[in-house]
């Protein structure tokens, strides 16, 4: 069997594994992926690695297009993703409504878990939300870092911590089983990001790779999976 392989942001992957299937069965075109920090899939392709089709923030996917490593008018906005709020299932849920109530839940959780802070849309917000609420250098120890959001998402949910925060794309906390979505950050430090798909200019299924953009921008699921739509 012939297949597609992806390279995406993490925020994507819920969504592909629910709409995979159903390409496979009407393309006969399997597909995989590899999911991380944006930048660290935009690097991969960079690099030389292969991939068909490539679902990254609109941003990265522009520069993609314009360094002639995605092809032109083939990038297709999938949905928008707020950056949000975690506690393991469970524990209580703090106020985080307000600037305010976030700082002070921020100050008074024992960890923070979140993803790359240099290489994920994710990790780069939480780190300026700190500094703008002007508690960076209060929060460093208690900094609980990852490659990518799913995997500070499940370091939240085994650790054991009570009273943990973590932050990440709503799809990733979602997609994540012993963890609860509690809130979007509030007004003032809030970010929605668009998640955009395009077609490698390498790709030697570009008409497949199509098709599956195309269910996955269609996905009735996509609300449910995080989705702003």
């Amino acid at each position: 069997m012939n297949s597609l392989r992806i390279l995406s942001g993490g925020a994507a992957e819920g969504l592909v594994g629910r709409t995979a299937p159903g390409v496979t069965a009407s393309t006969g075109f399997a597909v995989t992926g590899t999911f991380g920090a944006v930048g660290d899939m935009a690097a991969k392709l960079r690099a030389g690695e292969g991939a068909d089709i490539m679902i990254l923030t609109r941003a990265l996917i522009d520069d993609l297009e314009a360094e002639g490593l995605v092809l032109a008018g083939s990038a297709v906005d999938v949905g928008a993703v707020p950056t949000s709020v975690a506690v393991r299932a469970g524990d209580a849920v703090p106020d985080v409504s307000t600037q305010e109530a976030l700082r002070a839940a921020l100050l008074a959780a024992p960890a923070l878990f979140c993803p790359n802070i240099e290489t994920s849309t994710a990790g780069r917000h939480v780190a300026a939300v700190l500094s703008q609420l002007g508690i960076r250098q209060e929060m460093e120890a208690k900094l609980r870092v990852y490659p990518n959001g799913a995997k500070a998402m499940a370091a939240l949910a085994a650790s054991g911590i009570d009273g943990a925060i973590g932050s990440t794309q709503a799809t990733e906390i979602l997609n994540t089983p012993g963890i609860t979505l509690i809130a979007h950050l509030p007004q003032g430090v809030g970010l929605l990001t668009v998640y955009t798909a395009g077609v490698t200019t390498t790709s030697p299924h570009a008409d497949a790779a199509r098709a599956l953009i195309a269910a996955l921008a269609a996905s009735p699921v996509r609300p449910e999976l995080g989705f702003e739509v």
